[in-house]
């Protein structure tokens, strides 16, 4: 039986603006853009109670809270002190795997800290996260991936959850489908239709019928709704894709419009891809998002970077929707990749004192 730890960090890039300015402490805040063009990145507590949220439009969101601090990213710095935080991670296991900047999991199953406690070693950790750095993280705990995740949300902010092996079968009947990752509100409102709401619910179909209406994902989700991941904690992930966009301040009118901007984007990935030459590109992809804030992709194998390849997919995106766009995106996919910890590159992530942690739990099995 595994023990697994999700560590997440409360509103990360906000929390960390915060606390270097503590002027902000009591404000509204948002870390994004302050064009009103660009888009909210992350929100801390008092501006979420407003209804802002990561990819909100920033019009949106000052819509929502005129008295919105909009604080620009400083990525660099993120990714300095999430370094420091993973490397307080390291010092109880080596199986620490990084999902962004602001989370990550813990396979402590073999960790001989608290006497092999993956609660007291969650609880541990984001003591010294706070006391270190003074920011704090919620954390999730139990038998596999799926549930630790869950778990980690439970109790946030600044809390933390144990799910214990003889609680998994009845936690999980009660579960919102909504907590499955990969339900989005597609599948959802499918869901719905279909009369399933939690994961009991969802427990009623065979893997047959699971199969033929989820394709691939119904296997999974077979799995997942009785609370059953085999996935392990993996140190390093692999890089997926690279890719390089920009949200406009005049939308672009048309084709031509979007053609011309194309070859500035193409250099871009260009010269980041110069510093990844050990990744062997497998295709090419194009993201629009036009006016309406409807998003399209396309995309083609192909092994060399080609700026025409590139403009034929703009052409096949564009003409599915014949609007304005708001946003152009370009990139490539890799195959034989190599393994590397990051955050996604197509956005920034797409959520005081000792006694504020939550006192130890009586059980110990986890």
């Amino acid at each position: 039986m595994r023990k697994i730890i999700h560590i997440d960090m409360d509103c990360f890039y906000a929390a960390i603006e915060m606390r270097e300015n503590p002027l902000l402490r009591d404000k509204p805040v948002a870390v994004g853009g302050d064009s009103l063009r660009s888009v909210i990145c992350t929100a801390n507590y008092k501006a979420r109670q407003y209804g802002v949220h990561a990819a909100m439009p920033t019009r949106h969101a000052l819509k929502r809270c005129p008295d919105l601090v909009l604080v620009p990213v400083r990525i660099q710095l993120y990714k300095k002190v999430s370094e420091q935080i993973r490397a307080i991670m390291q010092e109880y296991t080596d199986l620490v795997e990084p999902l962004s900047l602001d989370e990550a999991y813990l396979d402590v199953t073999n960790a001989t800290h608290h006497n092999g406690s993956a609660t007291l070693i969650a609880q541990e950790i984001r003591y010294r996260i706070f006391q270190q750095h003074a920011l704090t993280a919620s954390a999730g705990i139990s038998i596999n991936k799926f549930l630790a995740k869950v778990a980690s949300d439970w109790e946030k902010p600044n809390g933390q959850f144990t799910i214990y092996p003889e609680q998994v079968v009845q936690f999980v009947k009660q579960l919102p489908i909504r907590k499955i990752f990969g339900v989005g509100k597609v599948t959802q409102e499918k869901m719905h239709r279909m009369g399933v709401h939690t994961c009991l619910d969802l427990q009623r179909f065979s893997l047959t019928k699971m199969v033929e209406e989820f394709g691939k994902f119904g296997a999974q989700l077979y799995q997942l709704c009785r609370g059953i991941d085999e996935r392990e904690v993996k140190p390093h992930r692999v890089r997926k894709s690279l890719s390089v966009e920009e949200t406009f301040e005049q939308d672009l009118a048309d084709m031509q419009a979007c053609s011309a901007i194309l070859p500035k984007l193409f250099l871009e990935l260009q010269q980041r891809l110069q510093k990844r030459a050990e990744l062997n590109i497998h295709k090419h992809f194009i993201k629009i998002k036009f006016h309406d804030f409807k998003t399209t992709t396309a995309e083609v194998v192909a092994t060399q970077l080609s700026l025409p390849v590139f403009q034929s997919l703009l052409e096949k995106a564009f003409n599915r929707g014949h609007k304005a766009v708001r946003l152009l995106g370009v990139g490539v996919g890799f195959k034989e990749l190599t393994a590397e910890a990051q955050e996604d590159l197509f956005a920034l992530k797409n959520d005081e004192d000792e006694q504020k942690f939550p006192n130890l739990l009586k059980h110990q099995a986890l």
